[in-house]
């Protein structure tokens, strides 16, 4: 059994005992959050399609932890002008585990 979730702006395959790298949520760790943006759920062979969500399917995870990815550098920089500029980024992000599936 799997399912499609969608969060922050992505969309997941997720079977129970996945551990997924999402986009932040506000949640501390070990605090249990409910995705209610379930797109396809594949129960026992069978297909379930929402339109555009699927009625009454949540999926359940578990908050294992906080944390910033690593560090991207972003240049600009102009030719013949002395204009150089160096900027680091570090996305955060929100580490769970797929504890259940309700479909």
């Amino acid at each position: 059994m799997y399912a499609i979730i969608e969060t922050g702006g992505k969309q997941y395959r997720v079977s129970e005992g996945d551990v997924l790298t999402i986009e932040k949520l506000d949640i501390n760790e070990g605090e249990t959050v409910e995705f209610n943006r379930v797109l396809t759920v594949v129960k026992d062979g069978e297909l379930i399609v929402g339109k555009p969500v699927v009625a009454d399917a949540t999926v359940t995870a578990k908050v294992m932890e906080q944390g910033k990815g690593k560090k991207i550098l972003v240049f600009k920089y102009k030719a013949k002008s002395n204009y150089r500029r160096r900027q680091g980024h570090r996305q955060p992000f929100t580490k769970v585990v797929i504890e259940k599936i309700d479909a």
